[in-house]
């Protein structure tokens, strides 16, 4: 071997000794690890010793026992609000947050799950195995269970993030927890979330499986600048929470940012405007705190050889950072478009919330999200609504105007009443000139009106089963690909006589106005002189007979359905509740993960 191949193998070779490796609890051969990681874990405090560390429940059914919070009734639900097991039991309620780990985000938020607890979690504690003198559910864990706590997910593809929780949750498996004491508590979050746990972590087990054990094996050391790292913690929190509780999928929404603007009661842009910066903001001041934490853990644990306190913005984990949102390697103005894009799709998606009664411009948060309720528990709420919600909470989405409170003319009035008359047309233009930049493709000579219709008749129902994980709480009924008639339905406020008055209200004088609309179209055919615009008429004439024949067989399949009288109970989740209604509904496959009628 010659003397370069020599010097060539040496770089590729570790001088460490074994009883370096003793210093490390689990004695892993990380012969990788450095100085400081090595004195850190001689002398610095094991986390669990300040913050007991503990794997969360494995049900071994989540399919039974767990749900989306927003697939059951609100009047059931005890989120965040009992911090104990005893005030859980006495309240009644049957389903509690459930934390379940997700995927990269630090601060806060991931909180999408709940776990029928009614009654001390007496079903899950007491249901035994089939075949097995056990019972089904372990990892338990009562002692900690509802207490504030420091949650992350057992398994990432990306850095290791840990989350607030004040309190009032059970945890998975998929989403471990430890459980500081209050003095502890922010310099043990910003210490997971510092760069200095992720090189500790790759030491004591280079996955990205974060095991409760191995977290609780990470070494704290204490030194002087504490109290500025705790007061950032605190901010980086606040920061979280604000952008997570700015999108309807938390339960703590109150109402879309762009009506939280000052700025709102001019125009719809001037109100964007506003919501960015305020999301810069945000964007600015978390990345400035955790660089700044990152510094002076790095300095304390003696680590500048290895990391730095530089954080890209991709790793700024606020869903309003489109750097973080979206990923990947775009451009400002890619990112840009899809923000502004996916903004006015959330607006479209509050309004449709604000016709069911879920929302209401008069009152912040959730409105009616309990099972059966109807316009008289909204009216009880907001006797004088500026925006009324409809009274049966049935919503038609038609490519054409059929009907005077469809989707379309309702969002024109919600537009109306939220940013005045005197704007009103350059405001749907705004809108439309949004969706437009990538949710659908423009068209020429189209008005606002017609391509805000267009977005709701063809794309809405998509962007709403990604929004709620295909877990849909607006339901679309449809009558088949000719779109001859279709309309969302409000799972909360759904009855047993829903489908009969869609059927009367609705169905029945669209084949009315349908047929009318042909014997028009036939008229004006006949007496065109143009070739060109004959060829017009009859291409619209042949599609509105297939809509016809379609609606007809739409129409008779209902009858059938609405004489049934279906009941449907939240408790059983969307997946049960949606395949009820064989091919009534939109996209059962990928709700219910089989065909209509389980073919």
């Amino acid at each position: 071997m010659s003397q370069q191949e020599t010097k060539d193998m040496a770089k590729h070779f570790y001088r460490a000794s074994a009883a370096d490796f003793m210093k490390i609890p689990g004695s892993p051969v990380a012969y990788w690890a450095l100085t400081g990681e090595l004195t850190a874990f001689e002398s610095g405090t094991q986390l669990e010793d300040l913050a007991p560390t503990r794997k969360g429940m494995v049900t071994a059914r989540n399919s039974l026992y767990v749900r989306d919070w927003h697939e059951v009734s609100l009047s059931k639900s005890g989120l965040n609000y009992y911090c104990s097991r005893e005030k859980a039991k006495k309240s009644g309620k049957k389903w509690f947050s459930y934390l379940k780990g997700g995927g990269f985000r630090r601060w806060y938020g991931n909180k999408y799950d709940v776990i029928n607890w009614e009654d001390d979690g007496y079903l899950l504690q007491t249901t035994r195995h089939p075949s097995e003198d056990r019972v089904w559910a372990t990892n338990f864990n009562l002692e900690y269970i509802f207490q504030p706590n420091i949650n992350w997910g057992a398994v990432t593809s990306s850095r290791f993030s840990a989350r607030a929780s004040s309190g009032g949750e059970l945890f998975d498996a998929g989403g471990s927890a430890c459980f500081p004491d209050d003095k502890d508590y922010f310099l043990v979050l910003a210490f997971l979330n510092s760069k200095v746990t992720g090189v500790l972590l790759q030491t004591l087990n280079p996955t990205l499986n974060f095991q409760a054990g191995n977290i609780s094996s990470l070494p704290l050391i204490q030194f002087k600048e504490r109290v500025e790292i705790e007061e950032n913690a605190k901010k980086a929190i606040e920061n979280a929470k604000e952008d997570w509780d700015s999108f309807e999928t938390s339960w703590h929404f109150t109402k879309n940012p762009l009506l939280s603007s000052k700025e709102h009661s001019k125009t719809i842009e001037l109100s964007y405007a506003e919501s960015q910066r305020r999301c810069k903001y945000l964007i600015n001041s978390l990345h400035h705190i955790e660089e700044v934490n990152d510094g002076l853990f790095i300095e304390a644990y003696n680590l500048q050889d290895v990391v730095n306190q530089n954080t890209p913005m991709d790793e700024i984990t606020l869903t309003c950072n489109p750097h973080y949102r979206y990923g990947g390697k775009r451009s400002e103005e890619e990112l840009e478009t899809l923000l502004r894009c996916d903004t006015f799709k959330e607006l479209v998606s509050y309004a449709i919330g604000c016709m069911m009664g879920r929302y209401s411009l008069d009152k912040p948060g959730l409105i009616l999200a309990s099972q059966g309720e109807t316009l008289q528990d909204y009216l009880e709420q907001i006797p004088s609504p500026s925006f009324a919600s409809d009274e049966n909470a049935i919503v038609p989405l038609t490519d054409q105007e059929w009907f005077p409170d469809d989707a379309t003319n309702r969002f024109r009035e919600f537009v109306r009443v939220v940013w005045g008359d005197e704007h009103l047309q350059e405001n749907l233009d705004f809108v439309a000139e949004s969706l437009c930049v990538h949710a659908i493709k423009p068209k020429r000579g189209e008005s606002a009106l017609d391509t805000i219709r267009r977005y709701l008749s063809t794309q809405f129902y998509k962007d709403h089963l990604r929004t709620y994980k295909k877990r849909p709480i607006y339901w679309l009924f449809s009558s088949g690909k000719q779109k001859a008639f279709e309309c969302l339905v409000y799972l909360h406020r759904y009855n047993e006589s829903t489908l009969a008055r869609m059927r009367t209200e609705y169905v029945i004088p669209l084949s009315a106005k349908l047929n009318a609309y042909a014997e028009k179209l036939e008229q004006d055919k006949d007496a065109s002189t143009s070739t060109a615009e004959t060829k017009r008429l009859e291409k619209e004439v042949a599609t509105l007979h297939k809509q016809q024949i379609e609606l007809a067989e739409f129409d008779e399949k209902l009858r059938h359905y609405a004489d049934q009288r279906i009941s449907l109970d939240l408790d059983d989740g969307v997946k049960v509740n949606y395949g009820k209604f064989g091919d009534l509904l939109a996209e059962v496959k990928a709700v219910t993960g089989e065909k209509p009628g389980g073919q």
